[in-house]
């Protein structure tokens, strides 16, 4: 009698259990910040302005509505998590893109497969574009139309301002959601699961570490949850068990984990015009401290040290100015001790310009003055030079009236004649009004005494 064989529906295909027992061991083996990625909203941490009951995109996603959308935020903020648990909640395909390691076929690919589900299965398709802002015009071109038509609602996710990132008709088809970095007590909070929990954390290898070792590298993260989480599972993993099989995890423990955090800059992001800006200000605002600060923040994170130094010989004349007439010279020599030292060094010069452009006097007056007499240069291009300022090096010229009537100011008292040395119509204008601080206050003491000694 021939052996009964089992259906085809009671079979399971080899191929299907032989990439699910793969899957099953890249999970078990994935990083600890992997294998905690929430699954659910009420797994998800922060991000409360958007998520939290009654907010737009939690809204959007229990309405099964949402739009096309754009994720910014930091790194660690959690934002492919939070895109793969909206395509869970709502029953759409989810196809995931790096934009670092795929181009224009793979868009291609993705969207045709995505027009093929939605005619043939109804179903919907989440393209989510990890790093956005790294494809360029014509990557982001592709995706244009079918997000405009509803073949695929796009999720990207950028650390970088979509306003310079993104293109704008991509952008206007889309809503900015903006996440915050995790505070330090939500980064605790996740650690803390992580320690606890026996199936996908660390919850099975007991171990003990301190609060205060735990809130520090909450602290140290910059928000960054997947840093924090990796940097536990490592100092734990080094650490050994003691002879009751417990692993105690030390500060030094945690410390030698992290060693040295890439600090959060981007030379050519968001970070950077941020961190330049708070420079700047701090610097305008006589705040040596703040000042320094936020140049250690810049220097540590990789900025060209001759950037920094270019800003500061701007904000010499530009906030300095003839206050402190010194204050040029310092930021040039500081710029070129720079260039000839180089890093690291080169702090020790930049650090002395910050502090003696924090603690100078201030004064705006250069640019102020340069501001009006652009204003009537502007208005006035077509002016003739004045013929007693202008040049006679011929006897023709001369004949003609150049140079005639010119008062040589050595020859008057006080190397001073008081003549006129602008169009007619723009006589009496004064564009430099000295300030009262630091030098300047010599200076408009020095031009009233001038301008008392004509009008006598």
């Amino acid at each position: 009698m021939p052996r009964k064989t089992a259906s085809r529906a009671g079979r399971r295909n080899p191929l299907s259990l032989f990439a699910e027992a793969a899957r099953t061991r890249a999970e078990r083996h994935a990083p600890l910040a992997a294998r905690m990625r929430p699954r659910t909203l009420e797994e998800f941490v922060g991000q409360e302005h958007l998520v939290g009951e009654g907010r737009v995109l939690r809204r959007a996603i229990d309405a099964d509505e949402l739009p096309s959308m754009v994720f910014w935020g930091p790194p660690g903020s959690g934002k492919t998590t939070l895109a793969r648990i909206i395509a869970s909640l709502t029953q759409s395909h989810f196809e995931l893109v790096s934009a670092v390691a795929s181009g224009v076929a793979d868009l291609r690919r993705v969207v045709a497969e995505a027009s093929e589900r939605l005619g043939e299965q109804g179903q919907r398709t989440i393209l989510f574009i990890d790093e956005i802002h790294r494809f360029n015009k014509a990557q982001q071109d592709v995706v244009l139309p079918y997000v405009e038509d509803g073949t695929v609602t796009l999720i990207g996710a950028t650390t970088e301002n979509p306003s310079f990132e993104v293109i704008s008709p991509l952008l206007s088809r889309s809503r900015v959601f903006k996440l915050e970095p995790l505070t330090p007590e939500q980064v605790e909070g996740i650690l803390r699961t992580a320690l606890a929990d026996e199936e996908r954390g660390l919850g099975s290898m007991r171990i003990e570490i301190e609060d205060e070792t735990l809130s520090a590298l909450a602290k140290v993260v910059g928000g960054d949850a997947r840093i924090a989480l990796n940097a536990l599972e490592l100092a734990a993993q080094t650490t050994p068990p003691d002879a009751g099989g417990v692993r105690r995890v030390t500060v030094e423990r945690v410390e030698e984990a992290l060693q040295h955090r890439a600090a959060l800059y981007d030379r050519a992001g968001d970070w950077h015009y941020d961190i330049i800006s708070a420079f700047i200000k701090s610097l305008r605002g006589s705040d040596p401290d703040a000042a320094l600060y936020w140049l250690a923040r810049m220097l540590e994170g990789g900025e060209d040290p001759l950037f920094v130094a270019r800003r500061l010989v701007i904000l010499a004349s530009e906030d300095v100015g003839l206050a402190d007439p010194q204050a040029l010279q310092v930021t040039i020599a500081a710029q070129q001790a720079v260039h000839f030292i180089g890093m690291p060094e080169g702090f020790f010069p930049l650090a002395e310009a910050t502090i003696y452009l924090a603690t100078a006097p201030k004064s705006n007056s250069v640019g102020s003055a340069y501001g009006r007499a652009l204003e009537d240069a502007q208005r006035t291009l077509a002016e003739p030079v004045p013929l007693h300022l202008r040049n006679a090096p011929t006897p023709l010229m001369r004949n003609m009236g150049h140079g005639r009537d010119y008062q040589y100011d050595h020859a008057f008292p006080g190397h001073y004649s008081g003549q006129e040395h602008v169009p007619e119509q723009l006589r009496g204008r004064q564009y430099y009004l000295p300030g009262d601080l630091g030098y300047e206050e010599r200076i408009r003491e020095w031009m009233e005494r001038l301008r008392g000694q004509t009008s006598e």
